[in-house]
């Protein structure tokens, strides 16, 4: 609904693919931390395993975003050669053993608040196929992606749990650095639909969209959670 599924296939057809959401996490953590970060001056110089927009907005905080391999993380951790890393949440965390070696596990992954799977199909090749194999494709991508959903709603709990039973120290990052976070994502969006008219095209949907739908769940969804939260 909305309108995205459209924009992504113009986008994709430039590179002759069609894709499908086929999976999610939900809102990712904010990253493990060998030290705790409270305001804007401690997030300088901060070496943290980071990519994509969410390294670039901490860049331009003033931390040094490093590209590291999964596998590469704990031993960067361990010897202090990255300061802080986020990965997933505390499902795909946990068996990676970070709480080991860095105690502090910030929330919320600002950068990353529902980071969307796709499966990517040749465009040419999709044309192809009959109809009812593309409906059986798209059924078996949007099953794909409730479950996945489902599946880490039931087992990040738990995870969680586990974590805070070996030692982890759950942190909320500060207003102030959420604040700044989401200036110089602003900024980012900005610029970058000055220099790229495809971004600009989606992002401006995207976030019409976004405003509209906050809308509402504010008035429901939100209120009710935040009842809930300060209620148990």
């Amino acid at each position: 609904y909305g309108g995205g599924q459209k924009l992504l296939d113009e986008f994709y057809s430039n590179y002759n693919v069609v894709s499908f959401a086929g999976g999610n996490t939900g809102t990712q953590m904010g990253g493990w931390f060998r030290k705790e970060i409270k305001t804007l001056a401690d997030v300088k110089g901060l070496k943290i395993r980071i990519a994509g927009l969410g390294g670039n907005v901490y860049a331009a905080l003033g931390a040094v975003p490093q590209q590291i391999a999964g596998g590469d993380i704990y031993p960067a951790l361990e010897k202090g050669t990255i300061d802080a890393a986020e990965w997933v949440g505390p499902y795909d965390d946990e068996k990676l053993g970070f709480y080991k070696v860095a105690k502090n596990y910030y929330y919320p992954g600002w950068w990353e608040p529902g980071p969307v799977i796709h499966f990517f199909v040749n465009k040419k090749e999709w044309d192809k196929l009959p109809k009812e194999y593309q409906e059986a494709f798209q059924a078996a991508a949007y099953e794909s992606n409730v479950t996945m959903m489902a599946e880490y709603d039931h087992k990040n709990p738990a995870a969680l749990s586990k974590l805070l039973q070996n030692g982890v120290k759950l942190r909320a990052y500060s207003d102030e650095i959420l604040k700044a976070a989401r200036k110089a994502a602003l900024q980012l969006y900005a610029d970058e639909s000055n220099a790229n008219p495809a971004f600009k095209k989606i992002y401006t949907e995207w976030d019409k969209y976004r405003k509209s739908t906050n809308a509402w769940f504010s008035v429901a969804e939100m209120r009710m959670d935040s009842f809930l939260q300060k209620a148990k």
